[in-house]
């Protein structure tokens, strides 16, 4: 089966941000994204779990997009004021899809 090469951004910003981050993502005609919640994890500032948030405020989730390589750099400008404001961790990977036409 022939895949097709594109990348995943794959964004854990705090919840109360999401509206902004997917506001940019509209703006630049991104085809498609997926959010999902975080439940828990640990870094910098120690472990922390959903469950022991009282609000929104700390609240994270994840946000997966795929997309072609030449809208990486757009999008990443696009979003950079927002993630200096707050916690946010970003990756860019490599991936193959096997349906190019939805991404």
């Amino acid at each position: 089966m022939k895949t097709f090469p594109k990348k995943q951004l794959s964004i854990v910003i705090e919840a109360p941000f999401l509206k902004r981050l997917l506001g940019c993502f509209d703006e630049l005609d991104v085809p498609g994204y997926t959010v999902l919640p975080a439940l828990a994890g640990r870094g910098q500032s120690g472990e922390w779990s959903r469950d022991s948030l009282s609000s929104d405020a700390g609240r994270m989730v994840q946000v997966e997009i795929i997309l072609d390589a030449e809208k990486v750099s757009p999008v990443l400008e696009s979003i950079s004021d927002i993630l200096s404001l707050q916690m946010g961790i970003v990756t860019l990977s490599d991936v193959e899809v096997l349906r190019p036409d939805h991404f």
